[in-house]
């Protein structure tokens, strides 16, 4: 694929994603929640260019950096989305505004990460981009996998992590 189609593919996945993951969605556990960043992860492999043929260590340490990123972003976003089950044991979940945080920042390693190649002299392709994506998805689905199968129904007085229930009351000492 061209670089254009890369950055459009790329694009286009991380709007979907992200836009889905803010509403509240039933999360089906038992779906095969790795063929997306499988697929993604193909793609980005088949692609010749992952490694500058002219800066072969530095290409390989940047795209090493941009996975780490990826998998902590992926970490971060799964830590920071609401789950909570209904009394029918169905499971939901949606990202919070620490997500975004993670998001944002994730972001900024990303461009930094380009700055620091773009001044190295390294050539950088999309497919790296790609597969950094790809695992940032696997590792969010996968920890959240993980989490729902600790889960219990929920109780209506329990709040879930990001919930909006009530605060405990300030105490003023004497």
């Amino acid at each position: 694929m061209s670089g254009l189609v890369d950055a459009l593919v790329i694009l286009a996945v991380a709007a979907l994603v992200i836009t889905r993951q803010f509403r509240a969605r039933r999360l089906d556990t038992d779906r095969h929640w790795w063929v997306l960043p499988a697929i993604l992860a193909v793609v980005a492999l088949r692609e010749p260019g992952m490694l500058d043929a002219h800066h072969r260590t530095a290409s390989a340490l940047l795209l090493a950096v941009e996975m780490l990123v990826g998998l902590g972003i992926g970490a971060g976003w799964a830590w920071t989305t609401r789950i909570w089950t209904e009394p029918d044991g169905a499971v939901w979940t949606k990202s919070t505004r620490a997500s975004i945080a993670v998001w944002l920042g994730g972001i900024l390693l990303r461009v930094g990460l380009f700055g620091i190649g773009a001044l190295l002299g390294v050539h950088q392709d999309s497919a790296a981009v790609m597969l950094a994506l790809a695992a940032t998805l696997l590792v969010r689905s996968g920890v959240l996998v993980q989490r729902t199968r600790n889960l219990a129904p929920a109780d209506a007085r329990t709040p879930a992590y990001g919930g909006e229930g009530p605060r405990p009351a300030w105490k003023e000492r004497v």
